[in-house]
């Protein structure tokens, strides 16, 4: 199972690059995003918001998420979270 995990997040951080703005140097971001999906975190909590908690690409990573039968988490940094 742990295996299939790891593919499968591979596969989607791949598919991340593949159909979004994502630049090459965002590829931890990518498999840190696709980590979350896969294994179902509603909130993932970040002070990066060049590439993981960025508006302007959430929506398309939300439409990969889907299109892989995934639920994109929420994206934020903690004091959007917290209501700051």
């Amino acid at each position: 199972m742990a295996a299939q995990n790891k593919k499968s997040v591979q596969d989607l951080a791949a598919q991340f690059f593949a159909r979004s703005s994502l630049p090459l140097k965002a590829k931890v971001d990518a498999a840190h995003i696709a980590a979350a999906t896969i294994h179902g975190i509603d909130y993932l909590l970040t002070w990066n918001c060049k590439h993981i908690a960025n508006a302007q690409i959430q929506g398309k990573l939300a439409e990969i998420s889907l299109d892989f039968g995934y639920v994109l988490p929420i994206r934020c940094t903690p004091n959007e979270l917290m209501g700051d």
